[in-house]
């Protein structure tokens, strides 16, 4: 028993090393852009913050509520104190951890002939491998994997869709007392679909098809069957969840289905693609990823039991539903696809043989593997720090500045949050659109209440303001990117709420 602690410590001590090495190079690279910068990466830490500071609470958000990820991040707040950049960091590095947890929940059992906490590591390194050829600022690339470091897209999802495969697995192999299981599986798909409805199409749906067809020739029909009616009851207990709390839904995100527009859609995706394959790094990882998808297909028809065929079976299966469905409902966001890169990595722990290296040399590299992990993640932590620490002396003018008015100013959705984020009273910011028509999208619809502004910040991404009356600033305050028009006694009035 003993020996069975020490090698599961070992494991998240060396995803531990994997997940900071990883945080640190995407946030070296433009990447960090996503991490600590770009306007809808800061939902979760604006949500947050506000939850926390006791003020009222009126949230416009999208079709995603983001509860899982918003409680975690508002943990570290509570537990840590040091700045927001580093809690992203902070936070980054545990959802890379929380999903080598769901992956060691699927590798399974520890027995004689497995070795599920070195699979479990060897599919996170995989992730993690993609994960740091992924070096552009574009929210839109076709760069998935290192979406799971930040707060806003879906972390907490992908961690579900995993988990959900991993509780399957254990419910095939065990031979009884499965109910925990069921609990767990049916608490899973209805907390991520009151939070995300994306985990219906990510994990529900292919599960359930995958699910239906083992019923067709599987000895474990009853079980297979009560797996797939807890699952949908689970789902369809989410969204019935979300009734409740639509108040804050400001897009229940039906106006991004549009099914008349799959050629196009077909043709976003394929020119997302294309780009992807353009650098040798995106060569790499897509890869990674054909290679996976390969073992998954090979590994579906060598399975020598109901729960690792399951498995293999669902690391090819669910991506290629995901895209066929994204491509038919005319989306077009590449964050959609993100199974095409976590689902594959489930090849790996379908099937988590020991045995594959006599005794002597596999400890040799155990320990060798060791060493090299606890080496990269110490010398990986001051770079994650020092990225997470970089001077913005633009955004520090903005926030001093408004600090110091002690008024209430505005600015549109891409220019003003992150300055919003770091003030020390974010409500000084209200976010409207370029006729000061407040914005209510992805914010405390209470910043509203203060019904005038008496100043401007604007960058390059501002549209040209269409103000309800003349304005001339007393004094343009020159902020580097950012530029503050300071209206001094005039005060100008919000427009209606528009999202």
């Amino acid at each position: 028993m003993r020996r069975v602690w020490v090698r599961e410590l070992a494991g998240w001590f060396g995803a531990l090393a994997i997940a900071v090495m990883t945080a640190a190079q995407v946030a070296s690279s433009a990447r960090s852009d996503l991490l600590f910068r770009d306007g809808d990466s800061l939902i979760v830490a604006m949500f947050g913050q506000s939850a926390l500071s006791g003020e009222p609470l009126d949230w416009a958000m999208s079709s995603v509520l983001f509860l899982p990820e918003s409680a975690v991040f508002a943990g570290l707040d509570l537990l840590l104190p040091v700045d927001v950049n580093s809690l992203l960091a902070i936070n980054a590095v545990i959802n890379m951890l929380a999903l080598y947890g769901a992956l060691r929940l699927v590798a399974g059992r520890r027995r004689e002939d497995r070795a599920p906490v070195a699979w479990a590591l060897l599919g996170l390194a995989a992730f993690c491998a993609i994960a740091v050829t992924e070096v552009s600022a574009s929210r839109d690339a076709l760069e998935l994997a290192s979406l799971q470091l930040t707060t806003t897209y879906y972390s907490a999802t992908v961690v579900a869709v995993a988990l959900s495969v991993g509780l399957v697995r254990r419910a095939l192999d065990r031979a009884s007392g499965i109910v925990g299981l069921l609990v767990a599986l049916g608490a899973t798909a209805a907390l991520s679909t009151l939070s995300n409805p994306l985990y219906a199409a990510w994990a529900a749906v292919p599960i359930a098809v995958l699910l239906a067809l083992l019923t067709i020739r599987s000895r474990q029909r009853s079980r297979l069957t009560l797996l797939l009616g807890v699952l949908l009851i689970g789902t369809a207990l989410g969204f019935v969840g979300r009734i409740p709390l639509r108040a804050w839904i400001a897009n229940t995100g039906a106006g991004y289905v549009q099914p008349a527009r799959w050629a196009d859609s077909l043709g976003y995706y394929g020119g997302l693609a294309a780009d992807r394959l353009s650098t040798p790094g995106g060569v790499f990882g897509c890869l990674i990823v054909l290679v996976l998808i390969v073992l998954a297909v090979v590994r579906t028809t060598r399975a020598a039991s109901e729960g690792s065929r399951f498995v293999a079976a669902v690391a090819w299966l669910m991506p290629v539903l995901v895209v066929i469905g994204a491509i038919a409902l005319g989306t077009h966001a590449a964050r959609y696809l993100q199974p095409v890169v976590f689902a594959p990595v489930l090849a790996l722990v379908a099937l988590p043989r020991a045995g594959w290296m006599p005794l002597r040399p596999r400890s040799l590299v155990a320990a060798i593997a060791a060493v090299l992990l606890a080496l990269g993640g110490i010398l990986s932590i001051p770079r994650l720090a020092a990225a997470a620490e970089v001077a913005d002396p633009d955004l520090t003018c903005v926030t001093d500045w408004v600090d110091a008015s002690g008024r209430t100013g505005a600015g549109q959705f891409w220019t003003v949050r992150l300055p919003k984020l770091h003030l020390d009273d974010p409500a000084q910011l209200v976010q409207v659109d370029h006729e000061l028509r407040g914005y209510a999208w992805l914010v405390n619809r209470r910043d509203f209440d203060v019904g005038e502004v008496t100043f401007l910040v604007e960058d390059a991404q501002t549209v040209p303001w269409n103000l309800p009356a003349p304005a001339i600033p007393d004094e343009v305050i020159d902020c580097g990117r950012y530029r503050i028009l300071d209206l001094g006694d005039t005060a100008l009035p919000l427009g209606p709420q528009r999202s």
